[in-house]
């Protein structure tokens, strides 16, 4: 059926007005989301270029991977975000089915302040016992041979850990229960320990901010807070044997593994040759079942539209910030996990 010029025209206003109904739908979203710190300064980027582009508004506080998952479980958030994975045991209490999504790979790295910062080589066995408090000075002969080159002082050495609930302290934990039989045994893994020497400092930016302040002391932050804070980090001895710097190209290298229908999957001392071995997702989460407490069909798809772009466009922003894009399996997984998310059981992402 042909039609006229005229109508043509009503039919091109038609999708126009159609098109600006949905952008102002979504412009008048607020989103809130709530969790780590530890991407942080990719989520802010991101967040804000998206607004930018699609008007969206998105509130995401910084407050530790165990505080965003007690938000979305009381559901006062739209999203919440962790480095840890949820267990399955802490699953089965969530007032419905979660869902992880990949959004970047980063690296936890350790970071210390000496005089001169010299570059540093920590094994395995010489970093747990550094944090379990049993190594005690900088001039200690365990961390000497295998940092021969380095002017190491007597100073002692203050250990920084995080005081608040975190996905980054699991990932740190995680790694030295992999490769420390008495950290395992004593300490153990988990998003908030009991740990043996230190002081406490809230999120990467305290963390970081502390070592920054510190003479003789070493921590552990995400690999984006060392560097806007000019700290070093030591190169880390990977489960092959091999002395691995944190770099995208080494946190991408780590995570070469399969990936898990749910992307619930550690990336710490997985074994790739040429991997950093304290690397890890950081995933979204969101409830599958999207129709609760009164949540209206727009806000679930505002959502899921974000996640996707933040998934697919918004991986550019990644590397500039230091962070390690999805690889491709990655992003399939998450495709396939968004296309689950459903509205009342019906599929909101087709």
């Amino acid at each position: 059926m042909n039609h006229s010029p005229s109508s043509r025209r009503r039919i091109g206003l038609a999708i126009i007005v159609l098109v600006f109904a949905s952008l102002a739908n979504a412009a008048n979203v607020e989103l809130l989301g709530a969790g780590a710190s530890f991407p942080y300064p990719l989520y802010s980027k991101m967040f804000d270029v998206y607004h930018k582009k699609y008007g969206v508004r998105i509130n995401y506080q910084s407050i530790g991977s165990g505080g965003g998952i007690r938000q979305l479980e009381s559901r006062s958030i739209d999203f919440g975000a962790s480095d840890a994975v949820i267990t399955d045991e802490k699953l089965q209490k969530m007032p419905g089915s979660v869902l992880h999504v990949p959004t970047c790979l980063g690296a936890v790295v350790v970071t210390y302040n000496l005089p001169g910062n010299p570059e540093l080589r920590l094994g395995p066995d010489v970093l747990a016992e550094i944090f379990l408090g049993k190594i005690k000075r900088w001039n200690d002969s365990r961390i000497v041979a295998i940092n021969p080159n380095a002017k190491l002082p007597k100073d002692k050495i203050m250990v920084v850990h995080r005081s608040d609930g975190s996905g980054t302290t699991f990932i740190f934990t995680d790694y030295l229960s992999k490769v420390s039989p008495e950290w395992k045994k004593s300490v153990g893994a988990g998003k908030s320990v009991k740990w043996p020497a230190g002081l406490g400092a809230k999120g990467n930016e305290g963390v970081s901010g502390l070592v920054k302040q510190t003479r003789g002391s070493i921590g552990y932050c995400e690999l984006a807070y060392a560097l806007h804070n000019n700290l070093p980090q030591a190169l880390i001895k990977n489960e092959k044997g091999h002395w691995i710097r944190p770099t995208i190209e080494s946190i991408s290298l780590a995570a070469q593994v399969e990936i898990p229908s749910d992307a619930r999957v550690s990336l710490t001392n997985t074994g790739a040759g040429k991997g950093y071995p304290i690397s890890s997702f950081t995933w979204i989460l969101l409830y599958q079942e999207q129709n609760y407490d009164k949540r209206p069909k727009d806000k679930a798809k505002t959502l899921v539209d974000l996640l996707w772009w933040m998934t697919h466009d918004g991986q550019k922003h990644c590397a500039p910030l230091d962070y390690a894009p999805l690889s491709d399996a990655a992003v399939k997984r998450a495709e396939e996990i968004l296309k689950s998310v459903v509205y009342d059981g019906d599929q909101i992402r087709k």
